[in-house]
């Protein structure tokens, strides 16, 4: 599997944002992806909610294929049972998908049939594979995982609703996840999802993650390309 080109220029680029979407105006999908490309963004986050893993509802395959964008599709599966869906995702152009142990009865199975599939916007770019804990899962959850993640992501809210604030345990979890990846001597990039607003964000950067996912506290209503030049210049102080 050819992970290089997506993992190696997401590294040049760390600290940086993916932008949640699911808070943009759906309705003026295409400008509000415009507004992204113009800012200098380089990831779109989608949170995929089934209803059942977490209480809300949002999106699937078909939505994913229709984000007619450059931007690197971030895709966040907060679904129950992955094993028999990430092939829809992977065809829909997912470029990252994450998905959560807690969901699933074989995680590792899930990562090992990951390996096997193509990128479908470019193979070039390969196909990072990662997965998510919610806050109050163990980090042990990982160990017997690192050898076939790309990505880790920490949830810092339990899933289901933007707007929720920032845990502070997080920052010891970051800590934690960090030495983790350290002794694994593989190349994983670490990403933090919940509660980031322009107040914390660079509070959040100075923990040396590589991805932080922030969405409503871009798509505020307001100034949503001047939210999203603010925080990609807060992740670099």
């Amino acid at each position: 599997m050819a992970v290089s080109t997506t993992l190696q220029s997401l590294k040049q680029l760390s600290p940086t944002l993916s932008v949640g979407i699911i808070t943009a105006d759906l309705l003026s999908l295409g400008s509000e992806l415009s507004l992204l490309e113009r800012t200098g963004v380089k990831l779109v986050h989608i949170d995929v909610m089934d209803g059942c893993f977490c209480p809300m509802m949002t999106v699937g395959p078909p939505f994913i294929k229709a984000l007619k964008t450059p931007l690197l599709k971030d895709v966040h599966l907060m679904i129950a049972d992955p094993l028999e869906k990430i092939a829809d995702y992977v065809a829909a152009g997912a470029d990252i998908i994450t998905f959560h142990p807690e969901a699933c009865t074989h995680p590792h199975r899930v990562l090992q049939q990951m390996r096997n599939m193509t990128n479908a916007n470019d193979p070039a770019r390969g196909l990072l594979r990662g997965v998510a804990l919610n806050p109050g899962t163990p980090l042990a959850v990982l160990e017997p995982l690192l050898d076939e993640v790309e990505v880790i992501l920490l949830l810092a809210v339990n899933p289901g609703w933007g707007g929720q604030k920032f845990i502070p345990s997080t920052f010891d979890r970051i800590a934690r996840a960090k030495q983790l990846i350290a002794a694994s001597g593989r190349e994983i990039l670490l990403t933090v999802d919940g509660g980031v607003t322009r107040a914390n964000i660079a509070e959040v950067a100075r923990t040396g993650v590589d991805i932080i996912v922030t969405g409503s506290a871009v798509f505020d209503g307001k100034a949503a390309g001047e939210n999203a030049r603010f925080m990609l210049e807060a992740v670099k102080l």
